[in-house]
């Protein structure tokens, strides 16, 4: 991709031409020489990286005293302005420059970049110089400075390697970045592989040009609407690969920066050498474990450590390095992905050992396992992990990349291997849990596959790489099973039991679920999911321990006194309630076919978002709990409207169908689920969410003569599984024929 590089440089060079020429002729024009004033370009432009719309940042540097200041300002910069040109401009002297640099490091690393254009050469040689010195002889002090600017971008914008529509230079592992690391190589201080910051940086510059070009503006983000354009003017298949080659290059450019970082602070920190070291002239090297030591702040091999004999070294240093949360050098990873002994299949104990203490590090494990990642030690000892690296997510909910994922997994499962009896699984399973992504078909059953494969290579018996494999197969089910299920339904308990057989396994994963869930991200991890999982879990660990907590009842789950105390005219209550977070609101009619439709609509109007609603009788009321999201509504006002809509629910329709006739319709799938209960007849719909879809259900439903007995909703970014279990007007599952036709009803009335 030179020829973008050279274009780059073509603008550059054309902007320069014009500037020269419009200060010449503004010279002349004036009457002021040309010697005590000069153009300089600075930033992006001063690098000669100019993208089809960006901005010229131009200096207008004087000496004091130069006549006509302002009218040759002018001249420059009106003839800029009228033909649109976008222009970033200043005026200053060059000690008006220093004091800016000074006050603000931002200014400081444009001005690093300086470069000449017209005019006066020597006076940017002067600034040149005078901003270079200033810049290494301040660097200890101003580089925390510069060190929390990059925390605080990293943090509101984040990670270019993990966001579904980056941000390719304010991101962490952007092109700001870049320039950081060209400030750090400037200072002295440390070294920097400039080569590789290099090379990385002019691919996202080539990404930023196609983007300005296909976009048709300014602008850094790669948003979903144009990445497909791009890709394709870059010669990349699809948006998938482009944004792989773009978080690749953002990790690269992170890693760098976090091992640059680490350096700098150890420099800063470090205390005054002592006398005998001064002496000595020797490293201060620090012995750790069997070959590995360490050495300012950094995980080493020591001098006798041999990786090409000794085939566990490797994981040896990893987890040395991760548990005490300290960098692995470059230049050891880089050894011991090239000279390393190959591990023998199976893995001896001690590196399986060494593996999974690795991966029970916590935080320490996400930089270490980058650095081997980055060397391509990982590779060599999980070749399955290049499948999945730098792969997007294919899901609003998850907010990482596939393998970053399966690390924030690691992490968070860490924190339960206390509540496990075999927590050597349970990390091992957080990190295979989602190769299958990278193979067709459903990842759940093909990543099993892996997993199998994968736990038998690393040493786990036969019986341990079942479990592994089990954990990777059904690490979906017990989220799926509790937020689409009737937990009170006694099939729902003997259909995870009979999957899992004993309580060692559940627990492993009940933990698993979790830590996959909180590393997906607050969608997947919310309060009420993660409180149905452990109610599910509990009800199956009775279940499985004889202790009945599995045991159904027939008690129903709402207060139905409560309720009772709250009938008015026409056997109407609403009570609105908090439990244990979840906001929920208890509804009380006459007993009847469609009023549960009818409720829906009325929570949709009021903008109540459905996640789950339980129905049962007494007394001839038909209660219903219905657990939502939103503000918490006034029951008085609900109690009102929903009177109102009982009576008569043609304004509560007309309103529902405008809130929802701009929504495009997506197909929508319903599914009966026979075997899934013994008491009633399950019907599943997944549809695309929006308002009122539970009110067209419940009235198709309605339509047919069906009783819901209870609704289980499950909303993941725009989609949705709602899972009802229904029954007749006995309370007995419905006729096979009935099943279909009311089936077909929910389809036709959400197809048209």
């Amino acid at each position: 991709m030179a020829d973008r590089a050279e274009q780059r440089r073509a603008r550059a060079e054309e902007a320069d031409a014009l500037l020269y020429l419009l200060l010449s002729k503004a010279c002349d024009a004036l009457g002021v020489p040309t010697e005590g004033v000069a153009l300089v370009a600075v930033g992006g432009y001063g690098r000669e990286e100019l993208s089809p719309y960006s901005d010229l940042d131009v200096m207008l540097l004087h000496v004091d005293g130069y006549p006509r200041l302002d009218e040759l300002a002018a001249q420059i910069w009106y003839p800029l302005w009228d033909s649109r040109t976008k222009l970033d401009h200043s005026v200053r002297t060059v000690a008006q420059a220093r004091a800016s640099a000074a006050d603000d490091v931002r200014v400081a690393l444009g001005l690093l970049d300086a470069r000449h254009v017209a005019g006066d050469s020597h006076l940017t040689l002067e600034l040149r110089s005078v901003l270079m010195a200033d810049w290494r002889r301040t660097a200890k002090t101003r580089l925390p400075e510069l060190a929390q600017a990059c925390r605080d971008r990293a943090s509101s914008v984040g990670e270019l390697a993990h966001l579904a529509e980056p941000d390719l230079k304010e991101s962490y592992g952007g092109l700001r970045d870049a320039v950081v690391l060209r400030a750090l190589v400037a200072s002295w201080l440390i070294d920097v592989p400039h080569p590789v910051v290099e090379r990385v940086r002019r691919d996202l510059l080539d990404v930023r040009d196609e983007l300005h070009t296909v976009a048709g503006r300014a602008t850094d983000r790669l948003v979903a609407d144009v990445a497909g354009e791009v890709a394709a003017g870059l010669g990349l298949g699809g948006r998938d690969e482009l944004l792989r080659h773009v978080y690749a290059t953002g990790r690269t450019l992170a890693y760098v920066c976090d091992i640059s970082w680490r350096r700098v602070e150890s420099l800063l920190t470090r205390p005054p050498r002592s006398r005998r070291f001064q002496r000595t002239g020797g490293p201060l090297l620090l012995a750790l474990d069997e070959g590995v030591g360490q050495h300012e702040g950094e995980v080493v091999l020591m001098p006798d450590a041999r990786p090409e004999r000794d085939a566990v070294l490797g994981l040896r240093a990893a987890a040395v390095a991760a548990d005490r949360e300290l960098g692995l050098s470059p230049a050891v990873c880089t050894r011991l992905a090239s000279k390393a002994l190959a591990l023998p299949e199976p893995w001896p104990m001690e590196a399986q050992r060494l593996l999974c203490a690795l991966l029970g590090a916590g935080d320490g494990l996400l930089e270490v396992w980058e650095a081997l990642d980055q060397a391509g030690y990982i590779s060599r000892i999980l070749p399955e992990w290049d499948s999945v690296r730098f792969r997007p997510p294919q899901s609003a909910i998850h907010r990482f990349t596939v393998d970053r994922h399966l690390l924030e997994t690691c992490v968070e499962a860490s924190k339960m291997v206390r509540d496990v009896r075999r927590p050597d699984l349970l990390l091992v399973a957080a990190l295979l849990h989602d190769l299958g992504k990278a193979v067709d078909g459903d990842h759940s059953v093909t990543g099993a596959v892996i997993a199998a494969r994968v736990a038998r290579r690393i040493g786990f018996n036969d019986a341990d790489s079942d479990t592994i494999t089990l954990l990777v197969r059904q690490h979906l089910m017990l989220a799926q099973v509790a937020t689409r299920r009737d937990l009170d339904d006694p099939m729902t308990v003997d259909l995870v039991a009979g999957i899992v057989h004993d309580t060692d396994t559940l627990d492993l994963l009940e933990a698993l679920t979790y830590a996959d869930a909180r590393a997906a991200g607050p969608a997947a991890s919310s309060p009420w999911r993660m409180r149905l999982v452990g109610e599910l879990c509990r009800r199956v660990r009775g279940e499985l321990s004889g202790g009945g907590e599995g045991m159904w009842t027939d008690t129903p789950p709402i207060p139905v006194p409560a309720l009772h105390q709250v009938v008015g005219i026409g056997r109407l209550g609403v009570t609105v309630t908090q439990h244990h977070g979840d906001l929920r609101v208890n509804v009380a009619v006459p007993d009847q076919v469609g009023t549960l439709a009818t409720v829906a609509a009325v929570l949709a109007v009021e903008r109540l978002s459905v996640r789950a609603a339980v129905v049962t009788s007494a007394d001839g009321l038909g209660i219903s709990q219905w657990t939502v999201a939103g503000s918490a509504p006034d029951p008085v006002r609900l109690r009102d409207r929903l009177a109102v809509a009982l009576r008569d629910n043609t304004d509560l329709v007309r309103r529902l169908a405008a809130r929802d006739s701009s929504a495009p319709r997506v197909a929508s799938r319903v599914d009966l689920l026979p075997g899934a209960s013994e008491t009633a007849t399950v019907l599943q719909v997944r549809a695309h969410d929006r308002p009122g879809l539970m009110y067209d259900v419940a009235s198709a439903i309605a339509a047919t003569g069906a009783d819901i007995r209870s609704a289980h909703v499950s909303t993941l970014g725009a989609e949705c599984v709602d899972v009802f279990y229904l029954t007749d007007r006995h309370g007995s599952p419905l006729e096979e024929e009935d099943a279909r036709t009311t089936a077909k009803t929910v389809l036709d009335r959400l197809t048209f």
